[in-house]
């Protein structure tokens, strides 16, 4: 059986460098004219340089021109790819049926692959992308694995590619306006301004026309509950909650389809897409590496392949709590993320190796480390870390010591050979430049009871009981 190819974003090429590391097949980047990137920090000379250095490795690069466009974007079109063809990415995503068009025409040794804005959940679908020439289809995250086996059986000469990890939207695919109509920010031009995880409060209106926030005191707090009642779904309500923040109706949690690899494996998707444009290299590393830890070892026994090996890793990166997307079918309130809509963990981005400067390691820091506190090193090619406990801190450029050291302004600090009771030179094979590190952050009082009961619940979900 191939293996499945595992594709991470790329925002930036620090993150390019992260993501193939830490064993990414493939990686997806932008550039922030014409595509839905536009917070990507590549330059051009960056995406050539990516792009040199993914085929050095042997690995594929895609470059994004997914948007679609308004008469603005269509004038750009011709330059845009011009510059599309100098650079030669393996393949470019597009979800507007007008560019499809315009690279068929124009520059027809481009491999397409179709996005998964153009909304694709059916095979016949998919067949009609492969006659107008696709290369790949990115399925829509709505379809379920009931229908992505149907569509695999049914199109079984087309690469097919399904997201597996990530942020989920709200909208179809998503296609949405909520960002333009509220906050004047076009999802689709990459700005989504995310306000489906806003708080909106609970407002009354009175027999006078007036409107007024319902006011809960201690007095009157037990004597009110909401719910929300569709008609097409009656007696199944749906508790509005509102606190000090507000409520969150629309917030998604975050997909995560570790525990159903297996399945999708089994039925031979040819790409396995990981979320997160605008993610941290810690966020590319660790989910690359857990994913590729699991897809190897699924090829080497998957009689005894166990998906909660791989979940710790997981658990480390900052989430709204997991769920499993449309992947089992009908979606249940554990999907949604009613209580809060920032992100929780017990795990914080410590920092990564920017370079050795001989036997020395320039640590570039991201969140604060007190002197007597360990942080994880994340070692490539395996699931095991490194811990290093440092007491004091020397600056990279001005050797000053200090017994804490704080993020900002790109805060480097130098680590001596000494430092890791281990021979620097095996030091530097298990952690070459771009090895990310972690540091504990346990969480306390309502986020931690929060976030346990948000994993109780994936857990529970996971094994099909019910909770």
């Amino acid at each position: 059986m191939a293996k499945s190819e595992l594709l991470l974003p790329a925002g930036s090429l620090v993150k390019l460098k992260t993501a193939l590391m830490y064993g990414a097949n493939a990686v997806y980047a932008g550039t922030p004219d014409m595509s839905l990137r536009t917070q990507s920090a590549f330059t051009l000379e960056d995406l050539a340089q990516g792009i040199e250095l993914v085929h050095k490795q042997n690995k594929k690069i895609y470059l994004t021109l997914n948007l679609y466009v308004h008469n603005e974007e269509a004038d750009k079109l011709p330059q845009f790819v011009d510059t599309l063809r100098q650079l030669k990415p393996d393949g470019v995503l597009v979800a507007d049926p007008g560019v499809f068009y315009y690279l068929k025409e124009n520059a027809p040794e481009l491999n397409r692959f179709v996005s998964t804005q153009a909304n694709i959940c059916s095979a016949q679908t998919v067949k009609f992308w492969q006659a107008m020439g696709a290369k790949l289809c990115v399925l829509g995250r709505e379809v379920t694995f009931a229908e992505m086996k149907q569509i695999r059986a049914r199109c079984p000469d087309i690469l097919l590619e399904t997201f597996i990890h990530g942020a989920m939207c709200m909208s179809y695919s998503g296609r949405c306006l909520i960002s333009n109509f509220m906050a004047d920010r076009s999802a689709n031009k990459g700005k989504c301004a995310h306000c489906c995880r806003w708080h909106y409060k609970l407002l009354l209106k009175t027999k006078d026309g007036n409107i007024k926030d319902l006011e809960i005191t201690p007095e009157n707090k037990d004597m009110f509950e909401f719910f929300l009642e569709e008609d097409f779904r009656p007696g199944e309500y749906y508790e509005v909650v509102e606190d000090e923040h507000g409520g969150y109706i629309l917030n998604s949690k975050d997909m995560c389809l570790m525990p159903r690899l297996n399945e999708i494996l089994d039925i031979g998707m040819d790409s396995l897409k990981i979320e997160g444009r605008n993610k941290t290299e810690y966020y590319a590393g660790t989910v690359a590496r857990a994913y590729r830890q699991a897809i190897d070892d699924y090829a080497k026994d998957p009689e005894n392949w166990d998906y909660q090996k791989y979940m710790p890793d997981l658990y480390t990166l900052q989430n709204r709590g997991y769920c499993l997307g449309f992947h089992d079918g009908k979606l249940t309130h554990i999907s949604q993320n009613y209580e809060y809509t920032r992100t929780l963990g017990e795990w914080l981005f410590a920092g990564s190796i920017v370079e050795w400067q001989g036997d020395d390691a320039i640590f570039e820091v991201r969140n604060y480390i007190n002197g007597g506190e360990f942080i994880d090193f994340l070692i490539p090619g395996t699931l095991e870390n490194f811990r290093l406990t440092l007491t004091e801190f020397e600056d990279a450029d001005t050797a000053e010591i200090t017994p804490r050291v704080s993020a900002g302004q790109h805060k480097k600090i130098r680590l001596r050979p000494q430092v890791w009771n281990k021979p620097v030179a095996e030091i530097k094979k298990l952690l070459p430049q771009y090895a990310i590190a972690r540091k504990p952050a346990p969480l306390n009082g309502d986020n931690k009871t929060m976030y346990e009961h948000k994993l109780h619940e994936f857990d529970v979900l996971c094994q099909n009981k019910k909770p």
